[in-house]
């Protein structure tokens, strides 16, 4: 079975106003004296925090991990004097703090407002392959799938205390980077890697770290990291995302073990399908990835779950992700969630604190 791990980017707010505050060196240095101390790292921002859990092999496992870590994040914030909120844009207004070390202060004068504006909050999937050939491999088939992981995760409707009208704002700020995105069709690991390095003597990125393609092989792991979700309000949703992820990574192996061609769609299109799924979540239309055309979005999420059902029975984790994708249907992801505070109250402060309870639920 294959393992999955996952990384959380999380907000630190002040408990009582939800405005982003500049602790996490704060936290970090409270983290360290901790056994886990290794778990949690800085990011970009100082607003920010990332926690990475283990490989597991068990979705039961992974997601009492989460909530384990996430548990964590906020005892250490609170020691800080603030708390953390599993939100992937600050729905109040904010100036970002660069956090001061080499990487990120050359971000900062190479990219200029786009690294400054970069306050975003994603959930990322590791899942373990054998090789770099059958990784490649993964990348070229999984592609048009993504974007229904964007829309099942969007987390992310407002912006500087606006409200953007997309689901997952998160995803267009983070598109500014000049490696971010879809990518072509690649059909080996050879070629994969020389785009890699091309792209890197370009001197536009740093270096391998910087190859933000929503599919990649993880320069650190032998795995495939799926980049495209936001970090989810609820636990119980990062690991749906990861479920679905391990069920698209063993699929698409299968598929090149099998001899069957990935699906030769164009960047252009597969960048409609994302800013699609980015504009309307789960409450409008989505791109199919089978036709790329408009199509409710539970029939799409209904066709992910038939595309991977065979390798999510073959781990005991079907109908789980069937009720998962059920729940979130029909309840609304953390986008709907955020905007029916919103709507209730009026109030974005509002918005922040309750979901500081929901990112503990």
């Amino acid at each position: 079975m294959r393992t999955v791990g996952v990384e959380e980017e999380l907000l630190l707010v002040d408990p009582e106003t939800g405005e982003p505050q500049a602790l996490s060196a704060a936290v970090l240095a409270r983290a360290s004296r901790c056994e886990a101390q290794d778990v949690f790292e800085k990011e970009l921002h100082k607003q920010m925090l990332e926690f990475a859990t283990h490989p597991q092999s068990g979705m039961g496992e992974l997601g009492a991990e989460i909530v384990d870590m996430r548990r964590e994040a906020a005892r250490h914030a609170r020691d800080a004097g603030c708390a953390v909120v599993a939100l992937a844009s600050s729905p109040l207004p904010v100036s970002p703090s660069v956090s001061m070390n080499r990487r990120y202060q050359w971000m900062a004068e190479q990219y200029g407002i786009a690294t400054r504006e970069q306050m975003v909050c994603g959930c990322h999937v590791h899942v373990s392959v054998d090789s770099d050939d059958e990784g490649v491999a993964v990348v070229d088939r999984i592609r048009p799938w993504l974007s229904v992981l964007s829309a099942l995760s969007a987390n992310s409707p407002f912006w500087q205390g606006r409200e953007t009208d997309y689901s997952s704002y998160r995803s267009r700020v983070w598109a500014r980077w000049p490696s971010a995105g879809p990518t072509e069709l690649f059909g080996s690991a050879e070629r994969y890697h020389r785009q890699v390095a091309d792209m890197v003597a370009t001197g536009t990125i740093l270096d391998e770290g910087m190859i933000y393609f929503d599919a990649r092989l993880s320069a650190r792991y032998p795995t495939v990291e799926v980049r495209v979700a936001d970090v989810c309000l609820h636990a119980d949703t990062a690991v749906l995302i990861a479920t679905l992820v391990r069920g698209l990574v063993e699929t698409a192996a299968r598929e090149w073990e099998a001899g069957q061609a990935p699906l030769d769609h164009s960047v252009s299109l597969l960048r409609l399908a994302g800013w699609r799924a980015a504009r309307s979540g789960l409450n409008g239309d989505l791109l199919h990835p089978a036709t790329m055309r408009r199509t409710r979005a539970e029939t799409v999420v209904r066709a992910l779950l038939e595309h991977v059902e065979d390798a999510l029975a073959d781990t005991g984790d079907l109908e789980r992700a069937r009720a998962s994708c059920a729940r979130l249907l029909r309840h609304g992801n953390g986008s709907r969630i955020q905007r029916d505070v919103w709507e209730r109250t009026g109030n974005l402060r509002e918005v922040v604190t309750a979901c500081v309870r929901h990112t503990q639920a």
